[in-house]
């Protein structure tokens, strides 16, 4: 059975994109150029803006992204500078292509996790979302990465392209030796907002709330019982659960190339940045920022997914039909016994 995964409050964690540049178009990409810059990150800048997180959040774990972050030339150089500052963890988030190089310039004692991005269990599904050929190379990146004594980890965006393709994953993963398989929800942000979320749009890819239960629970446990850890997002609260903003009790910051640090990714397609980094330094923003949806509490949940998404169904009694957790807010189910253990 999953466990919900409590929000750690002594635990902080960076997600730093590093550029927002990619050599993909995946259909539904959170990135929003007009909001968070288009710039690539000097590695001085870089180094500057690890070193304010560590000094903040000693003892972090630190997540490098893009854009697709392998396209970064001094990746390495951000990743030694991390390990030097005392990151506990540094995982770089990626699409398979590992350009410049970079598994021949790291190591597996500098970057612990390697998490690859796919989106189908075959060619036919993953490259029509994210691009043809991605599917090769996402295979291609994991096997070398593992040949090297990588960690592995893969995320898996659903959305109604690719929900049948979710159960076929098992086999796949066992034979990739993929220890821990991230399942993710279409974001509320960047092209999917505003195309896959939107009930008005030419193609929704956002799965609806009954199609959701009715198969990512079980398909992950059946992915569990081949020995691989698998996380995915609560989603859904049930009427004995109570609602915890991360952006209350957590402590996580999204950094953007242009300055901006959210605490909740929900807000990443608006200016409600809560803090920013200004001459090397970390600094609050005016109100009204994110910080202030925080603290209120409305039956449906999340805030800012009520703002965003509000015509959720309601109850005959006045209530609404389902309470949004928070998006940050997961279940885990850890290896179970059926099949072998993956090692991760």
């Amino acid at each position: 059975m999953p466990s919900t995964v409590e929000f750690k409050r002594q635990s902080a964690n960076v997600f730093l994109h590093v550029l927002t540049r990619c050599n993909l178009r995946c259909r539904h990409c959170y990135i929003n150029p007009e909001q968070h810059g288009r710039r690539r990150l000097p590695i001085e800048r870089i180094e500057r803006w690890l070193a304010v997180f560590a000094g903040r959040s000693p003892g972090a774990n630190l997540v490098l992204l893009g854009g697709e972050p392998t396209l970064h030339p001094d990746l390495p150089r951000a990743v030694r500078s991390a390990r030097r500052l005392g990151f506990a963890s540094i995982t770089i988030d990626t699409n398979g292509y590992l350009f410049h190089d970079l598994l021949d310039r790291v190591t597996p004692a500098e970057v612990d996790v390697f998490s690859f991005s796919l989106d189908g269990a075959g060619p036919g599904t993953n490259d029509a979302i994210r691009g043809e050929g991605s599917f090769d190379a996402c295979l291609n990146g994991i096997r070398r990465a593992r040949a090297k004594g990588f960690q592995t980890s893969l995320i898996f965006t659903v959305s109604r392209a690719n929900l049948r393709d979710l159960t076929a994953m098992a086999p796949l993963l066992e034979e990739l030796g993929v220890g821990r398989f991230f399942i993710q929800v279409l974001g509320l942000r960047g092209k999917a907002a505003w195309t896959g979320c939107n009930p008005g749009a030419e193609e929704v890819l956002r799965v609806p709330p009954s199609e959701w239960r009715a198969t990512v629970p079980t398909a992950a446990e059946a992915i569990a019982r081949r020995g691989i850890r698998v996380v995915y997002p609560k989603v859904f609260l049930g009427p004995e659960d109570k609602f915890e903003c991360a952006g209350r009790v957590a402590d996580n910051y999204f950094v953007f190339p242009n300055g901006r640090v959210y605490r909740c990714p929900l807000c990443e397609d608006f200016p409600l940045h809560s803090l920013e980094l200004r001459d090397g330094r970390l600094v609050e923003t005016p109100r009204l920022n994110e910080s202030d949806f925080f603290r209120l509490d409305i039956p449906e949940g999340c805030v800012m997914n009520q703002l965003i998404q509000p015509d959720h169904p309601i109850s005959a009694d006045g209530l609404p039909g389902f309470k949004i957790a928070c998006c940050l807010l997961k279940e885990e189910i850890p290896p179970l016994g059926d099949g072998p253990r993956v090692r991760r």
